[in-house]
């Protein structure tokens, strides 16, 4: 990977020209980003993420956190311990720069030796999963990092609104074997093209049964105003 999201927060971070990032999906055309956008404050925040950072508690673990906003909202606002991590050595440099206390770059999957009161994914955090068989995996892992009474706060969308109707109102999805939250993301940024990577959203319902697969209790918190919801998941 070239970290082409990380060159651009960690641009917009030290006033480097700084550029939109164009995204394109396996669904959808070219679609400009604005940087300042990971850069925003709690007050700027959807009312999912606010939501998720008032019911966080305790250790936490920020899991891609990016440009770190989540984190500093937490440490700063609510003087709590913040572990967070990214994949992207330009993002972790980035939180760096303003703040974060306790930043690293590294792999969800490759995490050891602590555990957590809160684990925060926001931002379409099941996008990391990639593909739905991943979800095993992933749902695995945090539950193996979470303390007795911790909690997952995660947000995720049901992206079933971007196919369209057939004649009996249903939904037309390309013929495929495949959920149709799985998606390919391309992005680029300053005239470089990021290696193509899996990107998962997955409806409640789909986590749902996912996470009770997995010994996990899974409530939902809060529906936004376009098909994206914030849910808890804790140890059953």
């Amino acid at each position: 990977m070239k970290d082409l999201f990380g060159k651009a927060m960690f641009d917009f971070q030290t006033n480097n020209s700084p550029e939109d990032i164009i995204t394109e999906t396996s669904i959808s055309e070219e679609d400009e980003m604005s940087i300042d956008y990971l850069f925003r404050s709690y007050d700027e925040m959807p009312k999912i993420e606010q939501k998720a950072l008032q019911l966080t508690i305790g250790k936490t673990l920020d899991i891609g956190c990016g440009a770190g906003s989540h984190s500093l909202s937490l440490q700063n606002d609510r003087n709590l311990d913040v572990i967070s991590i990214d994949i992207s050595p330009k993002a972790i440099e980035t939180c760096n720069l303003r703040g974060v206390k306790n930043a690293k770059v590294e792999n969800i999957l490759d995490f050891e030796g602590e555990k957590f009161d809160t684990i925060l994914l926001l931002m379409n955090g099941t996008g990391i999963f990639g593909k739905l068989e991943n979800c095993n995996i992933y749902l695995s892992k945090l539950k193996s990092l979470l303390n007795p009474e911790g909690q997952i706060l995660l947000d995720s969308s049901d992206i079933i609104y971007m196919f369209d109707e057939d004649e009996d109102g249903g939904k037309w999805i390309p013929s495929s074997n495949n959920y149709y939250g799985e998606l390919v993301f391309n992005i680029s940024y300053k005239g470089e093209k990021e290696e193509p990577f899996n990107w998962l959203y997955l409806d409640f319902n789909t986590l749902q049964n996912a996470a009770i697969a997995n010994g996990l209790k899974c409530e939902l918190i809060l529906e936004g105003d376009h098909y994206d919801y914030l849910a808890k998941l804790s140890i059953l």
